[in-house]
């Protein structure tokens, strides 16, 4: 069955057509274990006769790796039949080995340090080394990345650099770039929904790649954050539809949640998610990948894949039937809440 897409088009300038599924590109970063070129290649191949046309990355990512491992597959590609971001916010410093960034995440990725820079030149240079990295003509999307308490450590922290981003100018060149027709989006990648509502209601953002904030598992985004963005035609992808794992996984021992082993109140959320799938005969990473499309504003959903298996199961869980019952019998149960769009 064929890839689903979905047009967006805020500005009515041609837009981009997004496929539901999107490629992100973290794991091609060596994230949490080394693969090689091969296998790296091997896994985008498939993403590509799967259908997938959005891929996502960014400097981040294996410090570097996963833009530049991105060149050699986009190279023989027509630049006008995939959609492309990336992320700006900080910048790579050759570093020495014990200085490096990640070092027990990141494996066998360049030696280097991030920076933090949300100036305006921070955001120019960041964006030309990320059209080196990956050797293109052009990015359609550029999202400001991280500007969050989960990255930062705290509010304060993360407001400082909000105010960065915009007393900086960095704000001021993303739009500059879209003005000129350099990029055609600009947006941010975030973790908490209510930093992505602090940037939309200071500024005009098109796009939002949230991670792991509007789930099987997680709805508070419908109270303010979504119908604001439903509101003023701005769209988003879901990163993150796992909630790292578990609604993957199912409650296994070791399951991870937002990156931590699952507490115990997930862990019976989650087995009762599973267990209303099981009755309708799906499988809950199915329900789990479809569940955030059926919000309006949401164009593509992009877990992450780091092997060919991996990125199968994800083209199984964008074409899998989901029966509308399913979804009914959720919200029966209290397990989601009554005001997430079904069909």
């Amino acid at each position: 069955m064929a890839l689903k897409t979905r047009h967006w088009d805020r500005r009515n300038t041609g837009g981009l057509t997004f496929t539901e599924l999107g490629f992100g590109s973290a794991p091609l970063g060596n994230l949490y274990r080394a693969i090689s070129d091969a296998e790296a290649r091997a896994t985008l191949d498939a993403a590509w006769q799967g259908g997938v046309r959005y891929f996502d990355t960014a400097p981040l990512y294996g410090l570097g790796l996963a833009e530049t491992r991105l060149n050699g597959f986009l190279r023989g590609k027509d630049r006008d039949e995939y959609v492309l971001s990336t992320k700006v916010g900080r910048l790579m410093r050759p570093c020495a080995p014990d200085e490096r960034t990640g070092i027990g995440k990141w494996f066998e990725v360049p030696q280097r340090r991030e920076v933090y820079d949300y100036s305006y030149d921070g955001v120019m240079r960041s964006f030309e080394f990320s059209l080196e990295r990956l050797g293109v003509s052009r990015i359609d999307i550029l999202y400001v990345h991280d500007l969050c308490i989960f990255t930062h450590g705290s509010k304060a922290a993360s407001d400082a650099r909000i105010a960065e981003f915009f007393d900086g100018k960095g704000y001021d060149a993303m739009i500059s770039l879209r003005d000129q027709g350099v990029i055609s989006a600009i947006g941010g990648g975030i973790n908490e929904w209510q930093v992505c509502q602090t940037l939309a209601e200071r500024g005009d953002f098109d796009l939002f790649l949230l991670a792991g904030r509007y789930t099987l598992l997680e709805q508070e985004a419908l109270e303010t954050f979504l119908p604001l963005c439903q509101e003023r035609g701005i769209g988003i992808v879901t990163g993150g539809p796992y909630n790292s794992g578990i609604l993957a996984t199912g409650a296994v021992p070791g399951a991870f949640y937002n990156y931590d082993p699952a507490p115990a109140h997930i862990i019976d959320k989650v087995n009762r998610i599973e267990a209303i799938c099981k009755n309708h005969g799906v499988a809950m990473v199915d329900a789990a990948f479809q569940f955030p499309l059926l919000h309006p504003t949401h164009v593509s959903v992009i877990p992450g894949g780091q092997s060919v298996a991996e990125m199968q199961a994800n083209l199984r869980a964008a074409t899998a039937k989901i029966p509308d019952a399913l979804w009914h019998d959720l919200k029966s149960a209290g397990l989601m809440r009554p005001d997430a769009p079904t069909p």
